[in-house]
C-alpha cells in the first residue's frame, strides 16, 4: 500500500491535531475542516467522531438519493446534532429513476440468505460512492475542507466494488488531477480510517468515541424495527455480541420517524477559516484488522 500523503488509506494515530490558540506558533490558527460522508450508520458515524477526535471540524454531508426508506436519513440527522457537526447538508440525487438495485427498486426483494463468495449483492447501489464521493469533494473544495471523511470498509462487508483501496486510490488520483486545489498541490485527501478494520473493532472505537449506537440505523429495511435477517443487520449484531454488547444487537432504533430533515445550511467560508495543515498521514500498517 502506498505511504504517500494521497493515500485515503490513513493511520489514525498519524493525524496531528491542530494547534489550539494560544498554542506556541498557533496564536492565530483554528482547526482544519472536514467533510464527512454521513449515512446515518455505524462505521459512518464512527469516522465522523474520529475525524472530530484529530481535531477537525465536520461537515456532515448526506443523500437523499432514492433509498427505499427514511430511518437512515433521520439516523443522520440524530447522529449530526449528537456529534456536534459544524453543518449537516442532506443532498437530494435521485438514483432511483434508473434503479438497479434493491435499495433503490421497492419492487426487488432485499437479500436475507446471507453474503454469498465473490458475489456482489443485489444491494449494491450503480455508482453511488462515485456519485457521492463527487458531490462531497466539490463541497470540500469550494468550502476549503482539507479532508474527505469516508466509513468505507473492506472487511466486514457485502464486497461493494466502490468500498475497496484499489478505488479509493484511484479516486485520490481523480480527484487531484481534477480539482484546482490538487492541481496547485493543496488538493482534498480522502481518508477512510476504518478500511482495514474488521467490524468488532470500528464497534469498540464507536463505544470509546460515545457514538449514540442506538440512534444509528444499519438496516435496508426501512420498518419500524430492524429485520435483523439482511447483510448490514447480520453483520452489525454479530459484532456488537462479539464485543460483549448483545443488549444493543438489533437495538439501534432509537430513531423518531417525526425527526426533520434539515434543509441545506448555506455554506461556510472555509477557505478562509483553515489555516492550520496536518501532518503527512502514513498507510495502516499491513496486517492491521483487529
Amino acid at each position: 500500500m502506498p505511504t504517500s500523503a494521497s493515500s485515503p488509506l490513513s493511520d489514525v494515530g498519524s493525524v496531528a491535531p491542530a494547534a489550539a490558540p494560544g498554542a506556541a506558533g498557533g496564536a492565530d490558527r483554528v482547526a482544519p475542516v472536514a467533510i464527512a460522508l454521513l449515512s446515518g450508520g455505524l462505521d459512518s458515524a464512527t469516522a465522523a467522531a474520529l475525524a472530530i477526535e484529530s481535531g477537525h471540524r465536520v461537515i456532515g454531508l448526506s443523500f437523499d438519493y432514492g433509498q427505499r426508506h427514511r430511518r437512515e436519513l433521520q439516523a443522520a440527522v440524530a447522529v449530526a446534532k449528537h456529534l456536534g457537526l459544524l453543518e449537516h447538508r442532506v443532498l437530494q440525487v435521485d438514483l432511483a429513476a434508473w434503479g438497479g438495485s434493491s435499495l433503490t427498486d421497492a419492487r426487488q426483494d432485499l437479500p436475507v440468505d446471507g453474503l454469498q463468495p465473490d458475489v456482489i449483492p443485489s444491494t449494491y447501489v450503480p455508482g453511488r460512492n462515485t456519485v457521492f464521493i463527487a458531490l462531497a469533494l466539490s463541497l470540500a473544495e469550494a468550502t476549503g475542507a482539507e479532508r474527505l471523511v469516508l466509513g468505507v470498509n473492506a472487511v466486514d462487508y457485502s464486497g461493494y466494488p466502490d468500498c475497496r483501496p484499489d478505488y479509493l486510490e484511484a479516486f485520490q488520483t481523480l480527484a487531484d488531477l481534477a480539482t484546482r486545489a490538487g492541481r496547485e498541490g493543496r488538493g482534498v485527501r480522502l481518508w477512510a480510517p476504518l478500511m482495514a478494520w474488521d467490524k468488532p473493532r470500528i464497534v469498540r472505537e464507536a463505544l470509546r468515541l460515545g457514538v449514540p449506537l442506538e440512534r444509528t440505523w444499519s438496516c435496508y429495511a426501512g420498518g419500524e424495527q430492524p429485520c435483523g435477517v439482511c447483510d448490514s443487520c447480520r453483520i452489525r449484531d454479530e459484532a456488537l455480541i462479539a464485543v460483549g454488547r448483545a443488549d444493543l444487537a438489533g437495538l439501534h432504533r432509537d430513531v423518531s420517524p417525526s425527526v426533520a430533515l434539515q434543509p441545506p445550511a448555506p455554506p461556510v467560508d472555509g477557505a478562509a477559516a483553515v489555516t492550520a495543515a496536518v501532518d503527512s498521514w502514513l498507510a495502516p500498517e499491513a496486517g492491521q484488522t483487529t
